[in-house]
């Protein structure tokens, strides 16, 4: 049983990581659908980053519990900016990496 409660926090992350991602880039969410006649609004895209950003802290928070090893989901510098918590305009600058900032 304990593999398929694995299996399943690894695929919870990886939502919760994407979901992120598509937060970062401006891209359609789920929580768009949830609140479309605030889209219009520049605040929201902060707001729906900071609530992707609280959901993936949860599911790590969840994995951490059950003793899942989450890490290996993100890259190093993906990993510091989720130990430490805060999102900030240095994580989404730098999320995917230097590289891809300096393209």
């Amino acid at each position: 049983m304990s593999k398929d409660i694995t299996g399943f926090f690894k695929g919870k992350l990886q939502e919760a990581k994407t979901q992120f991602e598509r937060t970062i880039d401006c891209k359609h969410t789920e929580f768009d659908d949830l609140y479309p006649y605030m889209s219009e609004q520049p605040q929201f895209f902060w707001y729906k980053r900071y609530v992707a950003w609280q959901e993936l802290l949860t599911v790590v928070k969840l994995a951490e519990e059950m003793d899942i090893n989450w890490k290996q989901e993100f890259q190093e510098e993906q990993q510091r900016f989720i130990e430490k918590k805060v999102l900030d305009a240095k994580v989404l600058d730098d999320w995917y990496g230097k590289k891809r900032t300096e393209a």
